[in-house]
């Protein structure tokens, strides 16, 4: 994967945490600065770039969708489930990296969807796995393992699904 496809990622990325509340205006702006660098460019990216983070919470909804849309990205409306979904996805691949624990990412999904959104349904059952083995005995650790292990797989699971659902406007509720 060349820079620019990482950089591209790594915006659609933020862009999709962002339409969730996940991450702050700012970082899609340090996402979009990162793009232009490795050689990603579109004149609504470069306006998005140039949002200075006072200006990011007031200025990304209205930058973000065009500039994303010039770069053949999607763009995922605040709120939306399609939003939903990708930021799922996203921190899935965050457990694959290490960059978020199996235990945080179930413990997440679960406190974010409860057992409502199917695509998490079964990391809600794992993070009330893992709060009964917090109440458990001398075994706890093998079955730690277990309940680690089996959120880990459904991470692959999830990663391993398209990035981009059919229809990205579907608003949430």
């Amino acid at each position: 994967m060349t820079s620019t496809e990482e950089a591209e990622i790594a915006l659609q990325d933020h862009a999709a945490l962002w339409s969730t509340g996940d991450v702050p205006a700012s970082d899609v702006v340090n996402a979009a600065c990162d793009a232009l660098v490795a050689g990603v460019d579109s004149p609504g990216l470069r306006m998005l770039a140039a949002c200075t983070r006072a200006e990011a919470d007031y200025d990304v909804h209205d930058l973000l969708p065009a500039a994303l849309d010039e770069l053949g990205l999607v763009f995922y409306p605040v709120g939306s489930a399609a939003g939903q979904e990708a930021t799922v996805r996203v921190l899935a691949r965050h457990v694959l990296t290490g960059e978020l624990t199996p235990r945080e990412f179930a413990f997440r999904m679960h406190q974010r969807h409860g057992h409502e959104l199917p695509l998490v349904e079964r990391l809600a059952a794992l993070d009330d796995e893992y709060d009964m083995l917090e109440c458990g005995d001398s075994a706890v650790s093998q079955v730690d393992a277990e309940v680690t292990a089996e959120v880990t797989a459904e991470a692959r699971r999830l990663a391993a699904h398209p990035t981009a659902p059919a229809d990205p406007t579907d608003a949430a509720g």
